[in-house]
């Protein structure tokens, strides 16, 4: 099913950090405080990277540590990836990969040609030079300088006589500690925008050497769509292969057993046998046609011999209610009666499109029959060259839902498989509009494009 359009804030939702920022409501929302955190949090990992950094250096003189510099790197990394979700709720992935072989050889090649990784040695340097003390200055002026402002009529009190705001300010009588206090009081929250602003460019710098970038995303989706395609293969070769067994093997012995049943039915002499073998042979017989209807739900052998068109008007056939199919290889067109079963000329799909289309299909139909309430139900099928486009219309209630376990988000989960999608129009008394696209090519050598349309159980 297709990513839902991205919901606006509803009326109580915190707003970002940016958002905040450009608002008066910043001190009462929690924004400045997860950047005091961040900040602070950021002093101490700089202060231990500084000291790892120079234990490195120590051991690189002995020619040991500098094989530790990049180690080092991606230690802080990830680290740093962590402690970014103090300041940005959003996740920061890793942007290395993962090698293609196993073994720590295969690991450290792969690092080492990485520019991820000497993004990470780059942070990491500066972490330990740069970032942590411009941390410390950040915390020591938007929370230390209204922080000792505040101290002020503290101090006199405790001194008794006089009292030095911020080392600079002499004061001897409580009302100018006040009138400091009060201008510390005051300030606070007009500092915490620098400081907001200050936490929030921080995190920005860490996301963008930390983070992986547009091109490794993008080779990311492009092996995660490799991998997907992989796995649909693999997924339709072990179904075949479990449709084949069950054919050749346990349907084959139930066969030869509903024939030895029925021989031994009409070779025993009437009597309680006879009776109890013709009960045994009709039941293996209706044995035999459930295994026959699993196999076909399988991977129905029309569709591998005749390609979809045809296993979809089988599919047609099949269901309870009248059910018109039109399948066309340009484009929709006008629905026949009595047609040549020949005509239902899709061209040749990759099978795995083939056996994703006919399976929802056959469980829309099934779902209609089920749930709908419908009358007469509608089946398309049409490649425009691009893709393969399904719609299974009904005259039913409507108000069909994935979310109440009808079965639509697993239609959805197996088209996604295959770069497709899933959309469902229906409302409140109907109709209802399942709309199902696959991405695909059709086959070189396939039937040249024709248009077919069947009408089923009129």
């Amino acid at each position: 099913m297709p990513p839902s359009p991205s919901r606006p804030h509803s009326r109580g939702a915190a707003p970002s950090a940016w958002q905040a920022l450009a608002g008066p409501r910043l001190p009462l929302t929690g924004w400045p405080w997860r950047a005091v955190a961040y900040l602070a949090t950021g002093v101490l990992s700089g202060l231990l990277t500084l000291l790892t950094l120079l234990a490195t250096l120590v051991l690189a003189l002995l020619l040991v540590g500098l094989p530790l510099l990049p180690l080092t790197a991606l230690g802080v990394g990830g680290a740093e990836r962590r402690r970014l979700r103090l300041f940005d709720p959003a996740p920061a992935p890793t942007p290395h990969q993962v090698p293609a072989a196993p073994g720590i050889g295969a690991w450290l090649r792969l690092r080492a040609r990485e520019p991820a990784t000497w993004r990470e040695l780059t942070y990491t340097v500066l972490l330990g030079t740069v970032l942590w003390p411009l941390d410390l200055l950040v915390l020591a002026v938007g929370l230390g300088l209204p922080g000792a402002l505040l101290a002020v009529p503290v101090q006199l009190a405790a001194d008794g006589h006089e009292a030095k705001a911020i080392k600079l300010i002499m004061v001897t009588g409580y009302p100018a500690a006040c009138a400091l206090a009060l201008a510390g009081l005051l300030l606070l929250p007009v500092l915490l925008y620098p400081l907001t602003a200050l936490a929030g460019a921080r995190a920005a710098l860490a996301r963008t050497l930390l983070a992986p970038r547009e091109a490794e995303l993008s080779r990311r989706i492009g092996e995660v769509t490799a991998s997907r395609a992989r796995l649909a293969a693999a997924f339709e070769a072990e179904r075949r292969r479990i449709e084949r067994d069950l054919h050749d093997g346990a349907q084959q012995r139930l066969v030869a057993l509903t024939m030895t049943l029925g021989l031994a039915r009409y070779d025993a002499p009437a009597g309680p046998l006879a009776d109890q073998l013709a009960k045994a042979h009709e039941q293996a017989g209706q044995v035999l046609g459930e295994l026959r209807e699993l196999i076909h739900g399988i991977h129905p052998q029309v569709l591998v011999d005749y390609g979809l068109g045809a296993a979809l008007a089988d599919a047609a056939d099949r269901s309870v209610i009248p059910v018109t199919t039109v399948t066309t290889a340009l484009g929709p067109g006008p629905e026949r009666a009595d047609p040549d079963p020949e005509d239902f000329a899709l061209p040749r799909l990759p099978a795995a499109v083939e056996s994703a289309a006919h399976f929802v299909a056959r469980e829309a139909l099934a779902n209609v029959d089920r749930h709908s309430g419908a009358t007469r139900a509608r089946l398309a099928a049409h490649h425009d060259g691009r893709a393969l486009v399904l719609t299974v219309e009904d005259d039913g209630h409507g108000g069909a839902d994935p979310g109440r376990g009808s079965g639509l988000t697993g239609l959805a989960d197996r088209l996604a498989v295959l770069d497709g999608t899933l959309t469902i129009i229906s409302p409140p008394g109907g109709p209802t509009l399942l709309r199902a696209e696959i991405p695909c090519s059709a086959l070189s050598g396939s039937s040249s494009p024709r248009t077919a349309s069947s009408s089923a159980k009129d």
